[in-house]
């Protein structure tokens, strides 16, 4: 890498002097690279990703400057390419900007502060594009989230209120009280996941609103609140919820990030158990020391296989069939750690249960 703050200059002559004297002119206030041949200039650039500005002299023995420029248009984007030419090759020169391969040109023989004009006028050119390039990676990745969501919405909100509608079309032609109890069931769950997507899509809400509430955060009061939440589901599933918090020192975070993080995690935990197990059990251990919250949400539940655990945090993904879920969960929790700079570990087995383990610092 070039060092901090100096910009990585390559230059290419087939000349040794030209060489030797633009290496000694800049080499105080950039990172000079230099080539006699556009081989050797074709393995800086596979060596210096991060080469802001190309030179080439247009009079090359193997080929012109215009034509290098325009072989490594497609594989070194980046890098702003500048041109130095006399003034007998100036139609090239005119038709190479026409064309894009290059930047600017300089005349032969150079001066100093032609060259470093150029090299400002690149550099500012080169951190525009770059921006750009960033602000259109994000945009990509705002549609794809945009169509993601489109789909998500119309699965996991019109397929509970269709099961809602055609669960009332069928009572209408039943007797039965157990069968109309058990049509209540299917109404009844069909309700629950349609309230756990609004409340995801809320959680998402929270977390992509890009403001922290930084203040003092009691980690028993937030578990009480928690165990309060999944009181009623461990009861009616059998499930142990065991709660460990081991807090001797004032903590500072946003509250509702760590709430998202504890309460999805926590979801998760308590949906996907095996049905069949006999000893189901919820683990939630915290412990506040040293600036940092170390919260570990450990299961026995169905598991994650081991392919997949790279995948959870993304948008929609879902691990497993067996229970139906939103989509948001995890990927909430993914984009709250980010926001709060802190990062969770995850190790899981088929078929014996998961453990999340979440380290976040104190503000």
């Amino acid at each position: 890498m070039a060092e901090p703050g100096k910009i990585k200059v390559l230059y290419i002559d087939d000349e040794i002097n030209n060489l030797i004297g633009f290496k000694a002119s800049f080499r105080l206030d950039y990172k000079v690279l230099i080539a006699n041949n556009t081989s050797e200039a074709l393995q800086h650039l596979g060596s210096n990703p991060d080469i802001r500005v190309i030179f080439c002299d247009q009079r090359m023995p193997d080929k012109t400057g215009v034509q290098f420029f325009k072989e490594i248009k497609s594989q070194f984007q980046h890098p702003i390419r500048i041109l130095l030419t006399g003034y007998t090759d100036i139609d090239a020169v005119i038709e190479a900007i026409n064309l894009g391969n290059i930047f600017r040109y300089v005349k032969k023989p150079w001066i100093d502060l032609d060259i470093i004009s150029a090299i400002d006028e690149a550099n500012r050119y080169y951190l525009a594009n770059s921006m750009i390039l960033i602000k259109n990676e994000e945009l990509q990745k705002a549609y794809d989230e945009l169509d993601k969501f489109a789909y998500s919405v119309t699965h996991n909100v019109r397929g509970p209120l269709l099961s809602v509608l055609g669960a009332i079309q069928v009572s209408h032609f039943v007797e039965n009280v157990s069968e109309l109890r058990d049509i209540l069931s299917m109404m009844e769950e069909s309700v629950k996941n349609l309230d756990t997507y609004i409340q995801s899509v809320h959680d998402y809400h929270n977390v992509q609103r890009g403001q922290l509430h930084i203040e003092e955060i009691d980690f028993n009061e937030i578990v009480k609140e928690q165990q309060d939440i999944f009181k009623l589901m461990a009861s009616m599933k059998n499930i142990r919820f065991q709660v460990n918090v081991l807090q001797h020192e004032v903590f500072r975070s946003d509250k509702i990030s760590v709430k998202i993080i504890l309460n999805n995690l926590l979801s998760n935990a308590f949906k996907f158990q095996r049905r069949d197990h006999k000893d189901k059990c919820v683990e939630l251990d915290i412990g506040v020391a040293k600036g940092f919250a170390r919260i570990s949400i450990k299961d026995n539940g169905i598991g994650i296989n081991k392919a997949d655990i790279g995948e959870i945090f993304n948008m929609f993904f879902r691990a497993s069939t067996e229970e139906v879920g939103a989509g948001f969960g995890l990927y909430n929790v993914k984009d709250a750690l980010i926001k709060l700079n802190g990062n969770v570990d995850v190790d899981s087995t088929l078929g014996e249960g998961s453990e999340f383990k979440v380290v976040i610092p104190n503000k």
